[in-house]
């Protein structure tokens, strides 16, 4: 069996979408191929169909090697949940909290974990393509570390490493990345792919010809700016920081980008519809007046970032908005934040407390130390609809008499008389075709009824369609099967 794992020079160089498009590519060309991480960090999941979550990265890796999300495809996953604490999910599971002081020696103890996921998945396929996390180049991070060089040494790993050229100093990041690994991780790396090229390829031969000289590893490629990109789901939060959308035309929907926003995906088929253009609303900025529908999202922080919508006079913009007439959508952590009240006992977010909530569905919410996770599937607002649940807490009170949708796992959510508030748990509720409809209806859109799973895939061929183009594919087989 064969594996190949792509480390980056930095955070955000493109290794996400390249693990997607090769593992598009490799299993367009008959290859049983499974995508793997190590060790993630990310408030965006999905569920898997074994009833735990991963990151969304590998859950679209998935989808591009034609198979089902597993969590052995990313055993670690860590979920921010204040500055300086994570809930730590061990092979889909909640495993407890860590704090920055306790995980580097607390990761030790996690490598053995990380080797049995992936020993299974490579005994089942052809070859794993792995995706590292950060870069190698943080050495102060080397002790101890299971999602990098740590991972790639104890399963013998060839490396790839991946330069983001878009960023500027491309030559340094790659020529400096191996200045500064130990020379045992620096002879894991076989090569490196340039991505996200801009212009004439001409223009940066001697370039690409000088990172081959100084460092010694061969190039397998000159990877251009993928626009198809763009159309696949996001994990990261950092993509929220580069440039939002204005408002480009048609109705405007708004959602305020919490400190701790979580499954902010779940937006993404929006993007489809040119009849609404979606804003998020990053802090020091009011929530527009003129939105027809603000949107509250996930959280992995309810009541810190119920807290933090306030200190930002957010929660005087959404009243102001629904004494407009403006309607109001609360998913997941944001549906809680519309009840009565919100109470954590048990201190799952903190130290036990409960808040006041917003006041505009008559529910309150109890954070239990069960967290809900299964797919799900069933009917809201008239529309079938599909999706996945992901939350710790019981909502109750006498808007769940109108439930927001019937599912096979009960009844959901809540909408308020007039059905201008609504709320729900059901992550994923977009990329239903009739739901997105009838959302928009709400507002006076008419959706396009696009398929989005089948935009999804579409992009993600695209995206494989640039890499056999610009990347020596060949090479990198040849490579994942020097693997032990």
């Amino acid at each position: 069996m064969a594996a190949l794992m792509l480390q980056g020079t930095g955070s955000d160089v493109g290794k996400s979408v390249l693990v997607a498009g090769l593992c598009r590519a490799l299993s367009n060309r008959g290859l049983n191929v499974r995508p793997f991480k190590p060790q993630n960090m990310s408030n965006n999941a999905a569920v898997t169909e074994n009833g735990g979550e991963i990151g969304r990265a590998q859950a679209l890796q998935a989808l591009a090697c034609r198979v089902a999300p597993h969590t052995d495809m990313n055993p670690v996953l860590l979920k921010p949940q204040a500055d300086r604490t994570s809930q730590l999910v061990v092979h889909g599971k909640v495993r407890g909290t860590l704090h920055a002081g306790n995980y580097r020696e607390a990761r030790k103890a996690l490598l053995g974990d990380v080797m049995t996921s992936y020993r299974r998945l490579r005994a089942g396929c052809d070859l794993v393509l792995v995706e590292g996390a950060g870069s190698p180049a943080e050495i102060n991070l080397r002790a101890g570390d299971i999602a990098n060089m740590g991972f790639a040494r104890a399963a013998d790993v060839p490396v790839i490493l991946v330069g983001d050229i878009d960023r500027g100093g491309v030559i340094a990041a790659v020529v400096g990345t191996r200045a500064v690994l130990d020379p045992a991780d620096a002879a894991m790396i076989r090569g490196f792919l340039i991505n996200k090229f801009r212009g004439d390829p001409a223009l940066f031969a001697d370039g690409y010809a000088q990172i081959e000289e100084r460092s010694g590893w061969r190039g397998h490629g000159l990877i251009p700016w993928l626009r198809d990109a763009a159309r696949l789901p996001s994990e990261d939060a950092v993509v929220l920081e580069r440039g939002l959308p204005g408002h480009g035309g048609g109705k405007l929907i708004a959602c305020p980008m919490l400190p701790r926003i979580a499954n902010f995906d779940d937006l993404d088929p929006l993007k489809l519809e040119p009849g609404v253009t979606v804003a998020m609303i990053p802090p020091g900025q009011p929530l527009p007046g003129d939105a027809a529908l603000v949107i509250l999202p996930g959280s992995k922080a309810t009541i810190a970032d119920l807290a933090g919508l306030r200190e930002q006079g957010w929660d005087i913009d959404l009243l102001a908005h629904h004494r407009r007439g403006g309607a109001i959508l609360g998913i997941c952590g944001g549906y809680q934040m519309l009840g009565r009240t919100i109470a954590d006992p048990h201190g799952i977010e903190g130290p036990p407390g409960s808040a006041a909530g917003l006041g505009l569905l008559d529910v309150e919410t109890e954070l239990t130390r069960n967290k809900a996770l299964r797919p799900a599937q069933g009917m809201a607002l008239g529309a079938e609809i599909s999706g996945y649940e992901m939350h710790m807490g019981v909502t109750t009170g006498a808007d769940t008499a109108s439930p927001f949708a019937l599912l096979n796992t009960g009844p959901d959510g809540a909408v308020a008389p007039g059905g201008r508030v609504l709320g729900t748990y059901l992550h994923g509720l977009f990329a239903s075709t009739g739901l997105r409809r009838a959302v928009l209806d709400r507002i006076g859109v008419a959706s396009t009824g696009s398929d989005y799973a089948g935009a999804v895939d579409a992009a993600l061929d695209a995206v494989a369609g640039e890499l056999e183009t610009h990347v020596d594919i060949p090479a990198l087989i040849a490579l994942a099967q020097e693997a032990s």
